[in-house]
């Protein structure tokens, strides 16, 4: 059963742990390229980006495995071969803004709730980042696992509490679809798939091409589920909610449920914490892969730990942009680079190199 869940379902848990953070957390991103499109255009958006995560999560997870590559730098010599780097360049300036995106939504949750100064909320959890990370991989992977379990028993709760109260509006939501709803799921899923070389740790214990395989439908499948069912929520507030910087946090505002909104706001932080650590320890993989090349050793927690520090402070200074800006005009623009860079190679390059060693293996 252990070895079940490494393989099929622990990948798509960690993937969906480090989209949840400022997408599905604060509900923004969905609002911003789902229900945006309308009631039925949503519901396609979802469709198409869960399609393309999963094609795309298969065959990064199968190239991982045939190349015994765990860490983007040796991932992306697979297929981008000496020019691995411009990945790690569009990589940095994503994982800053989804990391600033979390450190402001914090920020303001904290705020709102506690009425404190919103940059305590910021430095509180981009303190707990840094901490987590210190603990090394292990860790970071068995709390991505099972706090995944415990945001989908909150998210259920409150998606029948949302059914429950908001039943009548519902019924008089027309049946919309806007026009832009397939661009906006091809970018939706083109800059979510850029974390997935940043998880292939998540990997090892994936041994065959039908594992791979169905580890990547399932991932696309855990990755996409909260996406609809906050885009169904939503659909019961349209068109008021469409201007909430914390739709998810609205939300919980007017079912005016104290201790569901207490839920949500220990998952919230929870998921923000975990966004965090799993894509910082992507970097910390990558980093321990370039110290074990030159000196066969790993580097230290501590030197993790400094990791994790300098890039959370240059997250936490743009975080003061705001999470409107940063998730509408940052996102949308890098969407289009990750395609270039990691999804046109990864799906030609990629797969002929998979082509190449099946043909010359002694059972091809």
């Amino acid at each position: 059963m252990l070895n079940f869940a490494r393989r099929y379902l622990i990948p798509g848990a960690i993937l969906q742990s480090v989209m949840i953070g400022g997408g599905y957390g604060t509900g923004r991103e969905v609002v911003e390229y789902f229900s945006n499109y309308g009631t039925m255009g949503g519901f396609y958006s979802v469709l198409i980006a869960a399609v393309c995560i999963a094609i795309v999560f298969a065959v990064s997870l199968e190239i991982s495995c045939v190349f015994n590559v765990f860490d983007y730098r040796n991932f992306f010599k697979v297929f981008l071969g000496r020019f691995w780097f411009l990945y790690e360049i569009l990589a940095i300036l994503l994982f800053l803004l989804i990391i600033a995106v979390i450190a402001s939504a914090a920020g303001q949750v904290l705020q709102a709730e506690l009425e404190i100064p919103s940059f305590m909320g910021t430095v509180v959890m981009l303190f707990s980042v840094v901490v987590l990370t210190f603990y090394g991989r292990d860790l970071v992977v068995l709390v991505l696992a099972y706090w995944s379990v415990f945001l989908y028993a909150v998210f259920i709760v409150y998606f029948i509490a949302v059914f429950s109260i908001f039943q009548d509006s519902f019924t008089g939501q027309a049946s919309t679809t806007e026009p832009g709803w397939f661009t906006s799921g091809l970018q939706y899923a083109f800059y979510n798939m850029a974390g997935i070389p940043l998880i292939l740790y998540a990997a090892r214990a994936i041994e065959t091409r039908q594992q791979a395989l169905i580890a990547g439908i399932v991932g696309g499948v855990i990755a996409m589920i909260p996406a609809l069912l906050l885009h169904v929520s939503f659909i019961s507030q349209l068109p008021s909610i469409l201007g909430a910087g914390l739709p998810v946090y609205e939300m919980f505002i007017r079912l005016d449920q104290d201790w569901l909104k207490i839920g949500y706001l220990i998952v919230l932080f929870g998921t923000f914490i975990e966004t965090g650590a799993g894509t910082i320890q992507g970097f910390v993989e990558r980093f321990d892969g370039w110290w074990s090349d030159r000196t066969g050793d790993l580097l230290s927690p501590k030197i993790h730990a400094t990791i994790a520090g300098a890039i959370v402070a240059l997250a936490g200074i743009l975080s003061q942009v705001g999470i409107i800006d940063l998730i509408a005009k940052g996102y949308g623009t890098l969407a289009w680079g990750f395609m270039i860079l990691y999804i046109i190679p990864l799906l030609t390059v990629g797969i002929w190199r998979l082509y190449v060693v099946d043909r010359d293996s002694p059972d091809g």
